[in-house]
Parts: C-alpha cells; structure tokens; sequence
C-alpha cells in the first residue's frame, strides 16, 4: 500500500454496562501444572500461534527455529520463496537438524550422519542409503507443519487438519492493512523472561485501570479513561485509545519515524490481543508486537519487536530507541506488576475479585481462554 493512501476510520464501540458476577480466574488456573498442560494441548498444540514476521527470512536460505509446545520447528524460504514449517528432527534417527536460533543455508544438512534436505523438505542426499533395498527419498521428507502468513506475521498450527489461517482471521479482513504491515521492518527486539503466568500478561495488556499508579509517563501522554473497544469478544479483543494533542508515545514525546502509512488520526494507538500468543499495538509510526511463550505455570519468555516503514530508515530524523526505550520502560512497570500479581495469586489468601467496568475486555479474554479448558 503506498503511503498515500489514507486510513479508513475504525468502527467504535464502547463498552457496556458491566456486572459484578465477572471475576477473575481461580488460583488453579495459575499454579497448576495439570491446567498448564492442557493449555500447551488444547491451546498452543491446536492453535495457530504467531512465530515471526516474513522479513525474518528476507532472502531465499534464510532460516529461524523457534519452539511451539515443546516442540522444536524450522521455519524456512524456499527457492520459489516459499514459507515451510517442519519439524526440526531428522528422517534418519530422530537428530535435532538445526542447534542456532536462525541462519541461512541453502539446504539443511543433519549433522549426525549427513542425510541432507533441500528447502522444501525434500530429502535430497542420504549417504550409502543407495546400498538400501527399497528405500526411496521421496518416503522421508521432513515432517511438514502447517504455515501461513497473516499480514506479514507468520503462524503455525501443529495440528492435523486446522482451519486455513484466512478463515480463522476472516473477521479481521482489511482491519490493518493500513498500517502496512507485511513491508514493515523490525528495529529492534528485546526479550523478556517473566516470573509470571502468561495469562496475566494478556490480561494487563487489555486494561488501563492500572496505567495511573504504574505508568506515570505513559498516563501523561495517553489517557487512562479514553479507551473504546471495537473487538470485545471472541479470539480477537481491543481498541483505541488517545494520545494527548502534540505528543507521542516516545521518550522524547515527539514521533521518531516516517509514518507507517498516511495517518488521518496521529492522536490514536490502537492495542489489539489475538489469541494465544500475540499483542499487536498499532502507533502512527511504528508497529509493536509481543509474543508470549509459556516456559511453565509461574514463567513466561516475551519477545517485543518493534515495525518500521521501510523508508523510515532512510530517513535522516529516525530514531527508532526513542520507541523502544519508551516502551522497553513500560513492558518492565507491566511485568514487575504481573510478578506481584503471580505471587500473590500463589498465597492460599487468594480469592477470585471482582472486574472492574474498565476491565471488560480481560474478563472477555477469561470467558474465551475457559472454552479450551473446562
């Protein structure tokens, strides 16, 4: 999409009237390992689950391996530029295929006994495997997982026969595009190991209530009590909220890249989460994203990248730390509170409280999440 182009306005709506039977979680759903199970079964087993952005593999050979419920994938562009996801386990004796988080090759070659695969998982060279009456390559291609690519964002679902990704995204359809995501380039990533469930971290990403107490810089420049949620059930849940007049979501207060496409509106963010794994915050300038990955009931990995224009970094003005620091500031006060939520959620005084009316959206994450497990 050219820069040019204008954004549409995004339908609103608030959120109604909200009742005092809506409470949070109860303990076990934080300290179990038995649920914690089930979630990496029911959810992240059979779920599509966000691994990365396309421009992660750039060019042809280029290669990044990440971890789904345990499982260890590849997830590779081929010569045609196509995107594959496998299984990162050898068709010969089970060896792990790849030790380095990415890379680029122009095949993947075990390192054990050398049995070696093209790009597209094809086996394409197995040493004296010749001298083997009835073996064919074609039986021990790689073990393909299935892969596609929403806005630029790459998923993986290792279930058997998942609904294709545009059908489960359907509802989304043309929502974001004006951000330009499938072109933008990522700055900077940093990761955070959290002593926190990972439901927690959804939960605080969809409320402000807190953002007084725990944000002060951020309340200065965004207002707690301007959210509208426009997405207030199902896997997909947010909104927007503004930004004073002047400023932005910066150290410096001011923006610090070409924006991502011609905003209309410079006084909105908009804060999406997308069911299991993504947070999607859409600034003026810049993209953010958090994967979450859940390590155990008392620990989650997040990694936060942040999107810009391509031609942003051309530009002499772009400052993207002024960004990242801000919010590499914010996710740390967000983090600290979700580990002083974690312990105390442990102590037996625990009791499910109830949600505020400025907690809709968390208490719609809950009712969705309870589907897969109860």
């Amino acid at each position: 999409m050219p820069l040019s182009q204008t954004v549409a306005p995004v339908s609103r709506k608030t959120t109604e009237t909200f009742g005092a039977e809506s409470k949070t979680l109860g303990q076990q759903y934080f300290v179990s390992p038995e649920i914690f199970a089930k979630e990496q079964d029911r959810i992240f087993s059979k779920q599509w689950v966000l691994v990365g952005h396309q421009s992660q593999l750039a060019e042809v050979g280029d290669y990044f391996v990440v971890v789904v419920a345990g499982e260890s994938l590849i997830i590779v562009r081929d010569q045609k530029s196509v995107i594959h996801a496998f299984y990162n386990v050898c068709r010969h004796r089970g060896t792990r295929l790849k030790e380095d988080t990415c890379g680029h090759g122009s095949a993947i070659r075990c390192p054990y006994h050398a049995w070696t695969y093209g790009l597209d998982g094809r086996l394409i060279g197995a040493p004296h495997m010749d001298q083997v009456q009835d073996f064919h390559r074609g039986d021990y291609s790689l073990h393909a997982v299935n892969v596609a690519v929403w806005e630029g964002f790459i998923f993986t679902n290792l279930a058997d026969s998942p609904a294709p990704l545009d059908e489960w995204f359907a509802p989304l359809n043309g929502k974001f595009s004006h951000w330009n995501m499938p072109i933008l380039r990522a700055a900077k990533r940093i990761d955070y190991d959290v002593k926190a469930n990972w439901k927690l971290m959804f939960q605080n990403y969809s409320e402000c209530y807190h953002c007084p107490g725990v944000h002060p810089m951020l309340s200065k420049v965004s207002p707690y009590d301007s959210a509208e949620n426009d997405l207030t059930e199902g896997p997909f849940l947010g909104g927007f909220m503004k930004i004073n007049k002047g400023a932005g979501l910066t150290m410096s207060g001011q923006a610090c890249a070409l924006p991502v496409g011609k905003i209309e509106n410079l006084q909105e963010v908009f804060y999406y989460s997308i069911f299991p794994n993504m947070l999607l915050s859409l600034h003026p300038e810049y993209v953010m994203v958090h994967q979450l990955w859940p390590q155990s009931p008392e620990r989650t990995l997040i990694m936060c990248d942040w999107f810009f224009h391509p031609q942003a970094f051309e530009r002499e003005y772009f400052n993207p730390e002024d960004a990242v620091q801000f919010w590499d500031m914010t996710n740390k006060q967000d983090w600290r509170v979700c580990e002083l939520s974690q312990q105390g959620i442990a102590s037996r005084a625990y009791e499910p409280g109830p949600y505020s009316p400025r907690e809709s959206i968390p208490a719609a994450w809950d009712g969705y999440y309870l589907r897969f497990i109860t």
